[in-house]
């Protein structure tokens, strides 16, 4: 159990400095409740109490304080032994506040809302060439975008009190500027400044992030490996990213650029990666390497009208390894190699216990995985002492949009105050 401030009474750690207003003292604690209950349903107060350190009273009046709110709601009465008062279990509510989470791509823009407690409001994909253009229409589409998952949200009787977008890129974070994305062609684009203009009255915190890390909260948050401490998740789409959790954090490194995983050079000879240099790894594993060897004769084009995204061309792919096509079978073994070869140098840096892969790696896992796994065992530095595996995500090609999404639910738990009042609704025209 956590050591407690008794004048505060909040739960603390040696070392952990400590709030000194009332105000913050009292969001600290609120937040320590929905941080609970959003991973443990069904907690009662003297479950929360024992579990938090907090004492009876406090929790019970923080508790009224989020029931008032809708944010907590209380569940079907439990009755523990033949005697004795009944338990009254709670759960994280909030169907009133909503997150929005948007992902956009090379060919794509993904959406995905949801309330506080989970529950999904708009979830939805669709074609777009975001290269042609430029930022400029990008922007413009993505905040149209934007404004009408809002409206689908309001529907659902939910307004978003924060907008989450994941760019295939370096993004700072801090200040929500997309420092390089290579496969969009952006440079020093303030993402969240022009997107939040571009909003209207609505006016709500945007975050940006990379789609890789995103992705990569989302499996850590509701995944195949959901809660694993150490974990490399892999996007597989036009270019490949990763988001990397150690000790159960996401890692983002002394200036927030960490996952960039696609670059790594494994063959300096090779091929011009979008990224201007020689031999990447993305040049390896990419859908575009893929299809190029796969289907020479369909040249990976992003616009591409027949299949106008990457799940199009990965579904084409594995009917193909159905039937049993042999080029098709070659080329995705070539892919698994090399695929293995990088997830050993992984294994080697962050010593994982698995590594999730995302996008087109899971749609083709059945064909891709024993490859990529035989390699990665065979490269290891540990040998077998390595417990490092391959497993597919089964999120879909959402995952980025989702953990974006997920992010602003984090946000909102870590400082409830924001929404301890409804939100205005916004009338969407």
């Amino acid at each position: 159990m956590p050591h407690v401030n008794q004048e505060y009474n909040v739960p603390y750690t040696a070392g952990t400095a400590l709030p000194t207003s009332s105000p913050m003292v009292r969001q600290t604690n609120l937040s320590l409740v929905l941080r609970h209950l959003r991973d443990h349903a069904c907690q009662s107060r003297a479950d929360i109490a024992e579990v938090t350190g907090l004492h009876r009273a406090t929790v019970s009046n923080l508790v009224s304080q989020l029931v008032d709110r809708r944010l907590v709601q209380e569940v079907d009465t439990e009755h523990v032994g033949a005697i004795g008062r009944p338990r009254r279990p709670l759960a994280l509510h909030g169907a009133h506040i909503g997150a929005l989470g948007l992902e956009i791509n090379v060919d794509h823009i993904s959406v995905h809302g949801s309330d506080l407690g989970g529950r999904v409001l708009v979830e939805r994909r669709v074609g777009f060439d975001s290269v042609a253009g430029g930022p400029d229409r990008a922007l413009r589409v993505l905040g149209r975008t934007a404004l009408e998952a809002v409206e689908a949200m309001e529907r659902a009787e939910a307004v978003p009190a924060g907008l989450g977008v994941a760019v295939p890129g370096l993004v700072d974070v801090a200040r929500g500027v997309v420092t390089f994305a290579p496969n969009l062609g952006w440079r020093d684009l303030p993402l969240a400044e022009r997107l939040s203009a571009s909003l209207g009255p609505w006016s709500v915190p945007v975050s940006v992030d990379n789609d890789a890390n995103l992705a990569a909260v989302a499996e850590h948050t509701s995944g195949v490996a959901a809660g694993t401490p150490h974990l490399v998740y892999l996007t597989g789409d036009v270019g490949v990213g990763g988001g990397i959790f150690v000790d159960g954090k996401l890692l983002r490194g002394a200036d927030g650029f960490s996952g960039e995983v696609g670059h790594l050079p494994v063959d300096p000879g090779g091929a011009r990666c979008g990224c201007g240099r020689h031999g990447c790894w993305e040049t390896k594993v990419g859908l575009a390497a893929l299809v190029r060897t796969a289907m020479p004769d369909r040249a990976y084009q992003p616009a591409d009208p027949q299949v106008s995204d990457p799940e199009g061309y990965a579904t084409e792919i594995a009917g193909g390894l159905a039937a049993g096509d042999r080029r098709m079978m070659d080329a995705v073994a070539r892919v698994g190699r090399w695929l293995g070869l990088g997830g050993s140098i992984l294994a080697n840096l962050f010593n994982p216990r698995v590594i999730v892969v995302g996008g087109y790696f899971a749609t083709l896992a059945e064909w891709l995985l024993p490859h990529a796994q035989a390699e990665l065992e065979r490269l290891v530095v540990a040998g077998s002492a390595n417990q490092c595996r391959f497993v597919a995500s089964d999120l879909g090609f959402g995952a980025a949009s989702r953990g974006a999404a997920s992010m602003v639910v984090n946000r909102l738990i870590d400082h409830p105050t924001m929404i301890m009042d409804p939100p205005p609704r916004l009338s969407v025209i």
